[in-house]
């Protein structure tokens, strides 16, 4: 990274961190999570990873180096440090309980029909049944009557005369604003962020796989006609990248063998919105004057992809050309 790029990333991380926050405060607003919550929030984490993470080497992390690092008071870090962490373990390991148990009961041959279907199942017998399900995915420590009443719930399961249970969705999709709901948007945004930074601090060829594909002058009519395809094609390659990483996961493959324990995480999402012309006019000029004015003469769809995996949309298409930075 040169000279000019490092003295301007304070002002580039700012502007990101801005729209971020944005994002953030629409979702606090709407729940009623006021600024002096979100502030006290900001500050423990800031104190947690400051603490965690940016340690000297042989030396005890203190309370003045983070007070140094952060820019708060002592006083305050010394709070922050003796507070709980953040709440939403038991959401998260519910979510991936039920999660596990719905990917294995429509992967699993074990827990399929003649025809390769996924089986409606009694609930304990005759075997393979509901509970033999829940103890293969979702840990022998987890009760299957709760594992039920969460798929019930969420609608993800229905009950047959018979009495046997049948999966009727594809993947957990907790409802509306639950506790589940509010989990995944913490860790997923979580993750992301942390995928996005672990690429900034990397060389152009390092990084972890990032992608995405942007338009930003698409007709109304066109966007659920998308929407229908992405979850089409999303859906599937996740299913199949489900049973890759099952392979070698130890609770879904006892029969996996290796060091160390690591969790990874692939996800697909959709957005869409209207744009802002005042937003649009100050985003970052990432192809630089040269190449925009050079698109804006082109007439075929662009899709430009960084070294690092950026992928953006307009307009008109950029030609055989592999941007190596996010700035011309």
């Amino acid at each position: 990274m040169s000279s000019v790029e490092h003295d301007d990333m304070p002002q580039a991380l700012q502007g990101a961190l801005g729209e971020i926050l944005e994002a953030v405060a629409r979702i606090c607003l709407q729940h009623g999570v006021s600024l002096e919550v979100v502030t006290e929030l900001t500050k423990r984490a800031m104190v947690r990873v400051a603490h965690r993470e940016f340690t000297i080497p042989g030396r005890k992390q203190s309370a003045s180096r983070i007070a140094v690092l952060t820019g708060m008071h002592r006083k305050d870090v010394a709070r922050a440090l003796a507070s709980s962490p953040p709440d939403g373990p038991d959401s998260r390991e519910r979510i991936a309980y039920v999660a596990r148990v719905i990917a294995g009961w429509r992967r699993d041959k074990r827990f399929k029909d003649r025809r390769g279907r996924t089986a409606s199942l009694g609930l304990d017998a005759p075997s393979p049944s509901f509970m033999d399900l829940v103890k293969r995915y979702g840990g022998r420590d987890i009760p299957g009557r709760a594992v039920l009443d969460e798929l019930e719930r969420i609608g993800a399961v229905s009950r047959l005369r018979n009495g046997r249970i049948r999966l009727v969705t594809s993947a957990y999709v907790p409802a509306g604003a639950s506790k589940e709901s509010v989990a995944i948007f913490g860790e997923d945004v979580a993750d992301l962020i942390q995928t996005i930074g672990q690429n900034m601090a990397s060389g152009p060829e390092g990084g972890i796989f990032q992608r995405r594909v942007a338009y930003d002058n698409l007709p109304v009519e066109a966007i659920e006609r998308i929407h229908r395809q992405v979850r089409k094609e999303g859906q599937a390659l996740l299913e199949s990248l489900d049973g890759l990483m099952a392979k070698s996961d130890r609770d879904s493959n006892p029969a996996s063998r290796g060091s160390g324990r690591r969790r990874a995480k692939v996800g697909v999402y959709f957005h869409a919105a209207d744009v802002d012309p005042e937003r649009e006019s100050k985003s970052p000029d990432y192809l630089g004057d040269e190449l925009q004015s050079w698109r804006r003469r082109r007439s075929r769809p662009e899709c430009a992809v960084g070294g690092r995996g950026r992928t953006r949309g307009g307009g008109s298409r950029v030609p055989h050309i592999r941007l190596r930075r996010m700035t011309a």
